[in-house]
């Protein structure tokens, strides 16, 4: 738990030194705490962890992994903050502490052992959320982005707390080794009680990571916010929501599969239908990554689906492909709409020939969330329709092969328009650090396409 403690202190820390107006300081003292942060995690790994504070936290393999992967993700996005915030606020400051303190949440989120912990971390994570939506005052998308996130967010946790109120009414505790136990011992005679209020809970988690049909808000917020803000919700907390998804349903209500196993089937279906079909008409490249991710959504449910002892390696080797393919690719649109103005397709037509090496890393990530072989995210896929194939979900796996068929449609015509479309625009070009942010997360996703085991295999 040190980790969660000093990341707490890491962002008091950070709004005094914009208190003392030191700006320069901002991003290294952010960067090297994080580090810090990530180091105290890793020594976590394999320590036996116990339930701690009575029983409300439990810092095991399971949370450290999840930890490790929001945190580098954070670093990533951090490291092309360079100058973005400067140009939407002079209080750069505030920025960089309300993403730690999003980040407090997340860790929350992924070593819970308490549902009232769960619903903590979830309220730290989204408050500092709705503010990084809205956080471009004078900007109507922005302002729209914050009030629809801060409608649903409100929406959703209703239906999060309402079922958390019915599972403690069945069981009489938010401890998950109680209703663990109380699963167990009454494998017959569940109160209806505790059935409503896992379907309740699986509503509003569904509405926290942003699968269909409770995704409507998941676009315009994405489209609306900051970039960097955009991508910081599409991938960080995206992996923080599957891990609480995950921590539940795998350790405690696995024995209750046939129960929850056909709405889940159901949504998954939706999700991949919607988000694919609606990413394909987009015009806007971040519009279009927007709705790519409530597929991807999508996809990371096929783990809980197909619940089993792969469950965890898969969403975690998803999760991290994802995540670095969702950075390079905005890491790129912030640049290109910064010197061209526009996040259309057509901003990145002849970017080939402009800047090699930036359309190199791009079409990386785009082959990357199409699942193209020897890349991390075709690896992603080929765990998550293993697992359902194992369960005999089929069909399921049918249906998700035409969605990725979809999908790569759609993600390769950035890739044309870069290599086979002219242009009369400038040469884009890139910073040092963009360079080395683009250059490590390709690599990243190449290394773990060829060699998955350096993550599959953790548990």
């Amino acid at each position: 738990m040190s980790a969660l403690i000093t990341l707490s202190v890491l962002a008091i820390v950070v709004l005094y030194l914009g208190l003392f107006k030191a700006k320069n300081a901002l991003l290294p003292v952010t960067l090297v705490g994080l580090a810090v942060v990530l180091g105290l995690a890793v020594r976590e790994w394999n320590s036996n962890a116990a339930p701690i504070y009575s029983s409300m936290m439990l810092f095991d393999n399971f949370a450290v992994a999840f930890t490790a992967i929001c945190v580098f993700s954070t670093m990533l996005i951090l490291l092309i903050s360079k100058d973005y915030f400067e140009r939407i606020s002079e209080h750069v400051a505030e920025y960089y502490a309300i993403i730690l303190f999003a980040l407090t949440g997340i860790l929350v989120m992924v070593s819970y052992h308490n549902l009232s912990m769960l619903f903590i971390g979830i309220e730290i994570m989204s408050v500092s959320l709705y503010i990084l939506a809205g956080i471009r005052k004078k900007s109507y998308s922005s302002n729209e982005a914050a009030l629809k996130y801060f409608l649903m967010g409100a929406f959703s946790t209703g239906f999060l707390l309402f079922g958390i109120t019915l599972l403690y009414g069945a069981t009489g505790s938010f401890d998950i080794a109680v209703i663990k136990n109380y699963v167990i011992s009454n494998p017959t005679h569940i109160s209806p009680l505790f059935y409503s209020g896992l379907l309740l809970l699986i509503v509003g988690l569904c509405f926290k990571v942003g699968v269909a049909p409770f995704h409507f808000w998941a676009p315009d917020v994405y489209e609306g916010s900051p970039s960097l803000i955009s991508v910081f919700m599409m991938t960080v907390v995206k992996t923080a929501g599957f891990a609480a998804f995950l921590r539940i349903f795998l350790f405690c209500f696995a024995p209750l599969h046939d129960f929850w196993m056909m709405p889940l089937m159901v949504i998954t279906i939706l999700t991949l239908f919607i988000g694919n079909i609606s990413a394909l008409y987009q015009h806007s490249f971040k519009r279009m990554l927007a709705f790519s991710s409530v597929s991807h959504a999508g996809y990371m449910l096929f783990a809980i689906v197909a619940l089993g002892s792969a469950s965890i390696n898969a969403v975690i080797l998803y999760a991290t492909a994802y995540s670095v393919a969702s950075i390079i690719a905005f890491a790129v649109l912030i640049l290109v709409k910064r010197q061209m103005g526009s996040d259309n397709y057509e901003s990145f037509n002849g970017l080939g020939r402009k800047n090699p090496f930036m359309a190199f890393a791009l079409t990386v990530a785009m082959l990357s969330l199409a699942g193209i072989p020897l890349t991390a995210g075709f690896i992603g896929k080929f765990m998550m329709f293993s697992s359902a194939l194992s369960e005999y979900h089929v069909s399921l796996v049918v249906l998700a092969v035409i969605n990725a068929v979809i999908g790569i449609f759609y993600y390769l015509r950035v890739v044309v328009s870069m290599y086979f479309k002219d242009s009369d625009q400038h040469v884009v070009q890139s910073t040092p650090i963009f360079s080395f942010v683009l250059a490590f997360s390709a690599i990243v996703t190449i290394v773990l396409g060829v060699y998955p085991g350096l993550i599959s295999n953790l548990f």
